[in-house]
């Protein structure tokens, strides 16, 4: 069976549903800032979101690994695609925050299952073609979605992006309830859900991670720089209007263009995974990314800052197939759902700390000047972990995949 075939349900679900995600983020960025025109406001959504997430993180993963994670899937489409379609109806900022947080309480049920999914369904072999396809499809969304963002807005407005957004949801459910029967590797010896089975099922997550120091070096090192990384992401919207002085249509064509590089990254990666080791796509692909995030907060052009952001894309789909690969093959796939949610919890407390401060100083001080040595930071951290992968490849089995 051709690889495509074999796999091109699961693509199309998740590519699809990516597109309708970039759609929406253009309109509720836009949304947002035309109701308060304030920094602090913009970035609020990209707080509500890990908010809902630390809260949903706490039991999500203990009832991911205990129940049908294709079906949790399927239900959790669903429920983001009826509360998309309200959204537009909301003319206060904090009930758009309100439906934002639901939205991903639901949405916290979709990752670590479709992690889980892709485990079963993609042959070993096939795991790093496919998550290089899967990241082409994702960021070839990210050029797509803000220009049809824009096009949309352009002939109707921002209630329309978002109920086109709530249509690709319920596509993608549809798509994930026709793949094959998936069996469920059902774990927890108790069937009653108590905090003691989730201070038991954290313990478990915590005895795993522990035996393996590299691996809890390794993302001790990953996650600070990636939520730094998400933090700057809330204030990039900003970064070119107020400095770099782009209109909202502007605005929507930069980012679109990013996907250039997002889609170029992805065919390399592809065209690649037999030459080239995960520890290339993790390391090289990482410190490329968050040093892309330098220079582009640096950028006092818009032309230089769109240049930048086509190689923020190429290098961020060469890393994101090589983390989606090594957690696929490392992580066992009975704890899949709890560790998940255990890295999303870490990430959303982070996530939100940085959010936070970032756009406090944005406000006080130079958003550009700030946002710089955010990036630097990110920058660092990124280079020792690949100094760190560097010396520890076999321990991370982050070698050849010849």
């Amino acid at each position: 069976m051709s690889f495509f075939k074999q796999y091109g349900l699961l693509l199309g679900g998740l590519g699809f549903s990516n597109l309708g995600n970039w759609i929406y983020l253009i309109a509720l960025n836009l949304a947002v800032w035309h109701l308060t025109h304030s920094p602090a406001a913009v970035a609020g959504i990209y707080i509500a979101g890990p908010l809902a997430r630390i809260l949903s993180n706490f039991f999500v993963g203990s009832i991911i690994d205990r129940n049908d994670r294709k079906r949790l899937m399927v239900y959790s489409d669903i429920v983001r695609g009826i509360i998309v379609c309200m959204m537009p109806f909301s003319t206060s900022v904090w009930v758009i925050y309100s439906l934002i947080f639901l939205a991903n309480i639901a949405g916290s049920f979709f990752g670590p299952s479709s992690t889980y999914v892709i485990t079963k369904l993609v042959n070993d072999e096939d795991k790093l073609r496919f998550n290089a396809v899967n990241s082409t499809l994702s960021y070839g969304s990210f050029m797509i979605g803000p220009a049809l963002a824009g096009g949309i807005i352009a002939i109707s407005n921002t209630s329309v992006a978002m109920w086109v957004n709530a249509f690709t949801f319920f596509v993608c459910a549809w798509a994930i309830a026709s793949l094959p029967r998936i069996e469920n590797e059902v774990s927890g010896e108790s069937d009653r859900f108590t905090i003691g089975v989730i201070r038991s099922d954290f313990s478990q997550v915590w005895n795993y991670i522990r035996k393996k120091p590299h691996l809890l070096t390794f993302f001790a090192l990953y996650i600070p720089a990636l939520m730094l990384a998400f933090a700057l992401d809330s204030q990039e919207m900003t970064f070119l209007k107020d400095v770099l002085q782009t209109t909202d249509a502007t605005y929507g064509v930069v980012v679109s263009i990013a996907g250039i590089g997002a889609i170029a990254g992805g065919l390399c990666a592809t065209a690649l995974v037999k030459k080239l080791s995960l520890q290339t796509y993790i390391g090289v692909g990482f410190s490329m990314t968050m040093l892309s995030y330098l220079l582009f907060y640096s950028s006092g052009v818009l032309w230089l800052a769109i240049v930048i952001f086509i190689t923020l894309g190429f290098f961020m789909a060469f890393s994101n197939t090589g983390y989606a690969t090594m957690y696929q093959k490392t992580i066992p796939t009975a704890l899949m759902g709890r560790f998940g949610s255990s890295v999303d919890l870490l990430q959303s407390i982070l996530q939100i700390l940085l959010t936070f401060v970032l756009g406090l100083l944005a406000e006080w001080y130079s958003l550009q000047t700030v946002a710089v040595i955010f990036s630097s930071i990110a920058f660092l951290l990124a280079a020792c972990l690949y100094l760190f992968i560097s010396r520890r490849t076999k321990e991370l089995s982050l070698g050849s995949v010849n």
